[in-house]
């Protein structure tokens, strides 16, 4: 792969996750101050996430994958939505908000498949080369939450003063609408011309269906639905919990969750090679317990560092836990159902089970208000802290897989 090239598909991947943490992690608490919206209001715009994850396979496997070159689709998705997303900066209530997200969901989720379409198509040696591009994404949704804590928008007396939240979303758009131009510059990579006509279920991954038929792939498959519930707590809810109770830069705070994502995804291998699936996965599942008990106990005082630690537990959360399934499911579904394996666990977690997650979240901060109007943030967290814990103990009991899939493949 020519340097050059290796240098538009890192600026694309920086860009791509840099307009996502630009406006997303902040978004609870934009809702929630600038908008005034209920919990469950909150639960509906979030939801719009999990709805454009259920419609993306339509958009790739349907258009991307047979009619257009990727790069092409990914501009007009990314000009589309810097529309979509100046349209959101300008809303004045949750209700004009609402179905301009949802239409920027729907042109958002497929371009994170479309950028790894375009990335691997240019490769020689994906297995080694992809992590090295991949890495920009990272390192731009860690800036996106520098820039606005070192910008103060999201501190509370700024916000609620003058409205600074709201310019995440017109930097969110004009990064948008550079990464919609820069898209037509990159290297073309037109559709592979298919061996007759994809069924829906191809489309969807829902050939791999029949893997369901082992007990413990079933019971890691359910697993990774429930366990999205209190993953959805933490998007939903942690920025309007650390700026509301004073953390001092709180949104810069939170970059710290990728860059931990970012280190321990390097350590997964050894881990997982040495104690193998099952126990990786538990150490996944008990990294979200710890991580909600310390939130529900920490303050922005003496005990601030409970809330750091559980922001740097964001690595072993997600890595141990979904990049470990990853690899459990390759191996398992084989050669002739991995493509579409994992389609069916994308399509499980971050469309069925954050859907559920979301609107488990809504309710839940909707319940435990105070007198005061805000949320009683020990007993939100406290919720999701039981739930991974009841998931942790079921697959503990339930999930025996001895295979080799279990393993780490060599």
């Amino acid at each position: 792969m020519r340097s050059s090239i290796k240098v538009q598909l890192s600026v694309m991947m920086f860009l791509e996750f840099f307009i996502w943490g630009a406006w997303f992690v902040t978004l609870g608490t934009y809702l929630g101050t600038n908008l005034k919206a209920d919990g469950l209001d909150i639960a509906k715009v979030f939801s719009t996430q999990s709805y454009g994850a259920i419609i993306a396979p339509f958009i790739i496997g349907l258009i991307a994958d047979r009619f257009f070159n990727a790069e092409r689709i990914l501009g007009v998705l990314h000009i589309a939505g810097a529309i979509l997303m100046y349209m959101m900066y300008t809303a004045p209530d949750v209700s004009v908000f609402y179905p301009y997200t949802f239409g920027y969901m729907i042109v958002y989720m497929p371009t994170l498949a479309l950028v790894n379409s375009v990335s691997f198509r240019q490769m020689t040696n994906p297995e080694k080369q992809f992590s090295n591009i991949r890495v920009f994404g990272t390192v731009g949704w860690i800036l996106a939450g520098l820039l606005i804590s070192w910008l103060k928008w999201d501190e509370v007396q700024n916000n609620t003063t003058n409205g600074t939240l709201r310019n995440t979303f017109l930097m969110a758009s004009v990064a948008a609408g550079i990464l919609g131009l820069f898209s037509f510059t990159l290297p073309k990579t037109p559709p592979k011309k298919a061996q007759g006509n994809a069924s829906v279920s191809q489309i969807l991954g829902l050939d791999a269906l029949k893997l369901l038929k082992d007990p413990n792939f079933l019971i890691f498959f359910l697993a990774s639905i429930a366990i999205c519930i209190p993953l959805a707590f933490y998007y939903q809810n942690a920025n309007p919990f650390l700026t509301g109770i004073g953390l001092e830069n709180a949104t810069g705070m939170m970059a710290f969750g990728q860059v931990s994502e970012a280190l321990f995804i390097l350590l997964l291998p050894v881990f997982f090679k040495r104690f193998g699936f099952k126990n990786t996965i538990l150490v996944g599942m008990l990294a979200w317990v710890v991580r909600y008990i310390l939130f529900a106990y920490g303050n922005s005082g003496e005990l601030a560092f409970m809330l750091i630690t559980g922001i740097v537990l964001h690595g072993v959360c997600y890595d141990f836990f979904f990049v470990s399934g990853q690899i459990y499911t390759d191996a398992k579904a084989g050669e002739q159902y991995k493509s579409s394996a994992q389609g069916l666990i994308t399509l499980a977690t971050y469309g069925v089970g954050m859907l559920i997650g979301f609107w488990v979240a809504g309710f839940i901060s909707e319940h435990y208000k105070t007198a005061a109007g805000t949320p009683e943030w020990k007993m939100v967290w406290l919720v999701p802290a039981g739930i991974a814990a009841v998931v942790m103990i079921l697959f503990v009991l339930l999930f025996r897989d001895k295979s080799k899939a279990a393993e780490l493949p060599q």
